[in-house]
C-alpha cells in the first residue's frame, strides 16, 4: 500500500525552526522526485522545494531560498524539510509529494495527508 506519512509540524514563533519529515511506503522511493508543497488558507497549493531522485539537484521557491533545505535518504525512504527563520507567511499545511515522470508520461504521483505549520507569536 502506497503511503506518504508526514510529521514534524507544529506551532513555532517567528524566527524559529522546524524540521518536517516524510516517510514513504509501497513504491520505489529512489526512483521518485520528492517535493514539499504548502497550502495556506484561501490560497492555492504551491511548490516549496524539490529534490531529484538521486538528491543531486534541488530547487526552491523564491520565498524560501536561503531559509529552507530539502534533503532525502534513499536507504530510509525519507525526505526532510529543514525550515529556519520562519515567518508568519510560512503558515500553511505542508504536503509531501512523490512523482516519477518519464518521457511517455507520469508513472506515479502520490501525496501525503499534510502537516500543519503555524508561525505565530
Amino acid at each position: 500500500q502506497v503511503q506518504l506519512v508526514e510529521s514534524g509540524g507544529g506551532l513555532v514563533q517567528p524566527g524559529g525552526s522546524l524540521t518536517l519529515s516524510c516517510v514513504a511506503f509501497g513504491f520505489t522511493f529512489s526512483s521518485a522526485t520528492m517535493s514539499w508543497y504548502r497550502q495556506a488558507p484561501g490560497k492555492e497549493r504551491e511548490l516549496v522545494a524539490r529534490i531529484t531522485d538521486t538528491g543531486e539537484s534541488t530547487n526552491y521557491a523564491d520565498s524560501v531560498k536561503g531559509r529552507f533545505t530539502i534533503s532525502r535518504d534513499n536507504v530510509k525512504n525519507t525526505v526532510a524539510l529543514q525550515m529556519n527563520s520562519l515567518k508568519p507567511e510560512d503558515t500553511a499545511v505542508y504536503y509531501c509529494n512523490a512523482v516519477r515522470v518519464v518521457w511517455f508520461g507520469t508513472i506515479f504521483d502520490y501525496w501525503g495527508q499534510g502537516t500543519q505549520v503555524t508561525v505565530s507569536s
